[in-house]
């Protein structure tokens, strides 16, 4: 029987699971390869420290050196998943030289030096597969490379990020401060510490620039994807919408708006009968809308060991069910044959057209609500509900606002003039509303 030969570089928490899933599920592989998937050699700083998996790898196959993966003759598909960029850019890249196929879980390489790595695998003629690097066992890569190839996606909105969805569920559910259901994040090890990446915006980003290259054909210029974390949402706001019939969600948002396309992760008041809003914890969702299939969703658990070796380990079964076949022709990275002539073009933030949640601290004086309508009105921007609470301890009262649908840019101008009135007392707090249609 046929044989393909793995190597791993990087042994950590994705690592590990790669090889539990290869090894625990060896016979079922088999059958549904038709050849033995093996791995020849694992690739990490630390060969010492065991894994807490059921099937240690014999020391014949560790090494510290990654450069005995990527030039054992004898290995046809590299797996990186050490994470970083430089590094594990030289690897893949030499890999590939080397006319190796390469997997891979790194979201961050590819959001951001994705174009060169896309076209390095074209020009050495293997193929590149990167399932994990995107909800991690949730199938999304394949759905939109394959099970969807038929559509124009028009939607891609999504909960993309396990660990603040994790913090805000966790605001809602036990009425929270931000700090605390962090360290409880931090503390479950649903969260690095600190999790920056995780809580800004960054990692949802890098994960939505992934899933617009393929969709739209073309790798995106990741620093295009506006985003803004979920640093500033209090216990507050998060009463405050669900007063008005919301959840608050950090959301992935791409919409295909004909010319350009919208690219955005922020948080998002979205309604509590809407589907997003009711996914909890540490699970992601993707809801994808195409022109034909209409709307769909994806729900599942977005890391761990299991789940994201399940996905790295999707991809290894998929290569090497293409060289047992001996196709000639390998699928394009981004899964288009013919690439668009014409770059996507992401539309300014400035641009975006939608409603607005605002919450204003300001002095209980007369005249202040109508003050700050006013501004909002030379703004065009029109009020659609109001709540106005009491005092609190430092004598200001939070002026809770609902908008009609507006454009970002009057929005921004508007809170700017709002922020220094003499009677606001602190920074306006902005959300804005999403799935009302």
């Amino acid at each position: 029987m046929k044989q393909i030969n793995v190597g791993i570089i990087g042994f950590g928490t994705v690592g590990a699971g790669t090889f539990e899933v290869l090894t625990t599920n060896r016979e079922i592989i088999t059958n549904r390869v038709g050849a033995r998937v093996v791995v020849r050699k694992i690739a990490d700083l630390d060969i010492e420290t065991d894994r807490g998996i059921p099937e240690k790898p014999g020391a014949e196959i560790m090494t510290t050196d990654a450069m005995d993966v990527i030039s054992d003759p004898e290995i046809h598909v590299v797996v990186e998943l050490m994470g970083g960029l430089e590094k594990a850019r030289e690897f893949i890249l030499k890999a590939m030289e080397q006319g190796k196929h390469v997997v891979t879980a790194n979201k961050a390489l590819l959001a951001e030096f994705g174009r060169e790595i896309y076209q390095a695998a074209e020009r050495c003629g293997v193929s590149l597969a990167f399932e994990a690097s995107v909800g991690g066992g949730i199938p999304i890569i394949g759905a939109l490379k394959t099970g969807l190839s038929g559509n124009r996606i028009q939607t891609c909105m999504g909960i993309l990020n396990g660990t603040s969805n994790y913090i805000l569920t966790q605001m809602t559910r036990e009425n929270l401060p931000f700090e605390s259901a962090v360290a409880d994040a931090v503390a479950l090890g649903f969260a690095e510490d600190p999790p920056t990446l995780d809580v800004d915006g960054t990692d949802a980003a890098h994960k939505l620039a992934i899933m617009i290259s393929i969709a739209f054909g073309s790798a995106i210029d990741f620093d295009q994807v506006f985003r803004e974390g979920i640093v500033g949402i209090t216990p507050d706001d998060i009463r405050f919408a669900q007063e008005f019939g919301y959840h608050i969600k950090l959301l992935a948002i791409a919409k295909d708006l004909g010319e350009q396309l919208e690219a955005r992760v922020h948080p998002v008041m979205i309604p509590k009968n809407h589907i997003l809003a009711n996914v909890h914890d540490a699970f992601n969702a993707i809801f994808l809308e195409g022109d034909f299939v209409g709307p769909t969703l994806y729900y599942g658990l977005g890391a761990g060991r299991k789940p994201t070796g399940s996905a790295v380990v999707s991809d290894i079964i998929s290569l090497a069910r293409d060289m047992v076949m001996e196709k000639r022709g390998m699928m394009p990275p981004l899964a288009h044959v013919r690439p668009p002539e014409k770059a996507v073009s992401i539309q300014p933030m400035d641009e975006l057209m939608t409603s607005y949640y605002f919450r204003v601290s300001a002095l209980d004086t007369p005249g202040v609500l109508s003050t700050i309508s006013g501004i909002l009105a030379q703004n065009g921007i029109s009020i659609s509900s109001v709540i106005q609470k009491g005092r609190d301890q430092k004598g200001s009262v939070p002026i809770v606002m609902l908008t009609h649908e507006a454009r970002e840019s009057q929005v921004q101008r508007a809170i700017h003039l709002i922020d220094n009135l003499d009677v606001v007392t602190d920074k306006t707090v902005v959300i804005r509303v999403e799935g009302n249609d």
